[in-house]
């Protein structure tokens, strides 16, 4: 078949375009194709978004405390800069006071079942516990340095030490009303002879001399016990004789005038009439009132008197038990207790940390914004803030003329279950100081026995 030429030009004008159209769409494929890789992002080889820090869960430990514990909220103002120091938090454990919670303490530790930390007695209680097989040695740690040696003295066995201070000191004294004091122009007794004139002048005004709280029985001991710095600077070699059973309260006459003493507040008639019946509630209310001036006590109940009566507590001072010499004046001190590492917790590093803040002047300085000392600190370079309760500064005398000495309790393991019951016949006169020595020397050997002490 012929085809004519306008036919044949627009057939080969229809086969050009064609052939443009497909190569173009050949084109555009091939170059969306080679640039995919620069151009789109493929989730499945894409780098990986980076992903948050995983958080760290904190340590926490465990410490037992007393459940009339007022240093708690020191311990938790410690863990908030041991928290943001070292991750470490803490909870605590309530165990009973007295006679049920050593016995706990001691089950615990037979079972191993203690906690992390423990609060406890220093001295003569803490040796009871065996320490050496118990909590962590702490000799060579740094923060051990910043630890006063009259404190490591009673939490140290065999030459290693094994607590820190958990608080402040208290004293074993007299707490007494300045006011009623300068009412009747009466001086700080520095003898025993001076202060039984001062009983003589304040009954003679009507008042109770000498506070007595018999119906809590441990508060008559106080007069015994308050005595062991003029036992101390009187006979320096009577606590080894007495903890090897060569020293007896009944035939030394240093420590058998502690009885004496107690027996010359009965027959003198300086104690309340109610003495049998009155707590140590009513003992600090007599005194703080001024119908009692003068009581014998441990320096903690200021803390007593500070939450109940706030407005009294500049009335009350405290000073040392006089003994015979106003030369050899001096004061009785309490030690704190002590905190000590379960030897076989599994945080014995995290505590030696929180251990390492609490002894620095920053957790010192935290635990004292919320627990007020009751008496000067054991810790190096930490002194009383300015609010301290005065009868507490009245105690700082003491300690810088170094006219202090450990009670005997913290320097020897041998101490008598029932000295209170003893303390309390001789004065209510029913039995005479001598026989109440007697009585003590006889109580305390069960106990020394039980030690298994050279001696005994």
């Amino acid at each position: 078949m012929k085809m004519n030429r306008s036919k044949m030009v627009a057939c080969l004008a229809c086969l050009t375009l064609i052939f443009t159209i497909i190569s173009g769409c050949s084109s555009n494929s091939t170059t969306t194709e080679s640039a995919a890789p620069a151009t789109k992002v493929d989730a499945a080889t894409a780098a990986p978004a980076p992903t948050a820090t995983p958080k760290v869960e904190p340590v926490t430990l465990s410490i037992m405390v007393d459940n009339n514990s007022q240093a708690q909220p020191g311990f938790e103002e410690v863990a908030k800069i041991a928290e943001q120091k070292y991750n470490i938090k803490i909870s605590f454990e309530i165990k009973p006071a007295g006679a049920e919670g050593d016995n706990l303490v001691k089950t615990r530790l037979a079972t191993g079942d203690m906690t992390d930390i423990l609060n406890y007695n220093a001295g003569s209680l803490f040796l009871a516990i065996s320490p050496e097989k118990n909590f962590a040695d702490l000799t060579n740690e740094p923060f051990a340095g910043n630890i006063m040696d009259s404190f490591k003295s009673v939490v140290t066995a065999n030459g290693k030490l094994y607590g820190v201070p958990a608080g402040s000191s208290m004293a074993g004294g007299w707490l007494y009303n300045k006011k009623v004091y300068a009412d009747l122009g009466l001086s700080v007794p520095k003898t025993w002879a001076e202060l039984m004139a001062n009983n003589v002048k304040i009954k003679a005004a009507g008042k109770t001399a000498v506070i007595s709280s018999f119906k809590d029985a441990w508060t008559s001991q106080l007069l015994v016990l308050a005595d062991y710095y003029n036992v101390a600077s009187q006979d320096k070699t009577f606590v080894d004789n007495y903890t090897a059973n060569k020293a007896k309260f009944a035939t030394s006459p240093a420590a058998l005038r502690g009885f004496e003493k107690l027996g010359d507040i009965y027959k003198g008639g300086f104690m309340n009439k109610d003495y049998q019946a009155t707590t140590l509630d009513g003992a600090l209310k007599m005194l703080v009132e001024g119908t009692g001036v003068q009581y014998p006590m441990l320096s903690f109940a200021l803390t007593t008197i500070n939450a109940n009566y706030p407005d009294k507590l500049k009335d009350i001072g405290v000073f040392a038990q006089p003994g015979d010499s106003a030369d050899q004046n001096g004061l009785t001190v309490w030690m704190p207790g002590g905190l000590y590492i379960y030897a076989k917790s599994p945080k014995i590093d995290a505590a030696k940390k929180f251990f390492e803040v609490y002894l620095s002047p920053e957790g010192q300085a935290a635990f004292a914004s919320k627990v007020k000392a009751e008496g000067p600190y054991v810790v190096k370079g930490v002194t009383l803030p300015a609010d301290a309760y005065p009868g507490v500064k009245d105690m700082v005398p003491y300690f810088d003329a170094g006219k202090t000495a450990p009670a005997l309790e913290f320097l020897s393991p041998v101490k008598g279950p029932s000295l209170e019951q003893i303390t309390v016949e001789v004065g209510s006169g029913i039995v005479s100081p001598a026989e109440g020595a007697k009585k003590y020397d006889k109580d305390v050997e069960k106990q020394a026995k039980q030690l298994k002490l050279p001696g005994w």
